[in-house]
């Protein structure tokens, strides 16, 4: 009896440790076949939203910190308009949906995707600065017709570039996978190029959730 017992002890502790390695397992196999419902379900959307969110906010206002005249010209309706820009993107390509979509086509781009890489370009210092404050210039001012104008130059870039990425992009084989705590597990690799790290948190005892995306920077 005190060896069943202790067997079933060891058991429980296996699966216990090892689950999300087999969550894990389970998300890559779903990517590799394409089911983008899966993916989608084991997502936790509050948790995921924000963090891109600030992800995105925070590294725009890095930025910002470098080009003084820019700052100084567009001051805070620019960081608003900006800050608006990215937290719509995030909030209309985070969604189940969209995310089922973007597995099943393997990173074909579509509007909500194209808007949160352009969300991306804007937070990475990827915008045309010296175009930027030409036309602050030419619009006297006006924020809003300057960056939607800026969105829309970005978006058609980054839209070219996530098709040439998703067609040409490797992913890894084997990625890094580490626990970050007792409930806390991380996925490490590249997706069609990009490194992501993907952390999961637990969910019950042996059941795990996607909370959090880091994103390149």
């Amino acid at each position: 009896m005190k060896k069943l017992i202790l067997l079933l002890i060891i058991i429980a502790v296996a699966v216990y440790g090892g689950s999300p390695y087999y969550s894990a397992y389970q998300l890559k196999n779903a990517y590799d076949a394409k089911d983008g419902a899966t993916i989608a379900a084991a997502i936790d959307y509050e948790q995921v939203r924000p963090s891109i969110q600030n992800q995105l906010t925070s590294q725009f206002a890095v930025t910002m910190t470098k080009y003084p005249l820019v700052a100084e010209l567009g001051g805070a309706p620019l960081t608003e308009a900006a800050n608006g820009f990215i937290t719509q993107a995030v909030d209309g390509a985070i969604t189940a949906q969209n995310i089922e979509k973007l597995i099943n086509t393997q990173g074909q781009a579509n509007t909500a995707t194209k808007e949160l890489a352009a969300a991306w370009a804007i937070a990475s210092n990827q915008v045309d600065l010296k175009n930027l404050i030409q036309n602050l210039i030419i619009n006297r001012g006006d924020i809003n017709a300057v960056v939607k104008n800026q969105m829309q130059q970005i978006m058609q870039k980054q839209a070219a570039e996530l098709e040439q990425q998703a067609a040409q992009g490797t992913d890894s084989d084997k990625p890094t996978l580490s626990y970050c705590g007792i409930n806390c597990f991380t996925i490490s690799g590249q997706v069609k190029g990009y490194p992501l790290t993907i952390e999961m948190q637990r969910d019950g005892l042996i059941n795990w959730k996607i909370v959090d995306i880091v994103l390149p920077q």
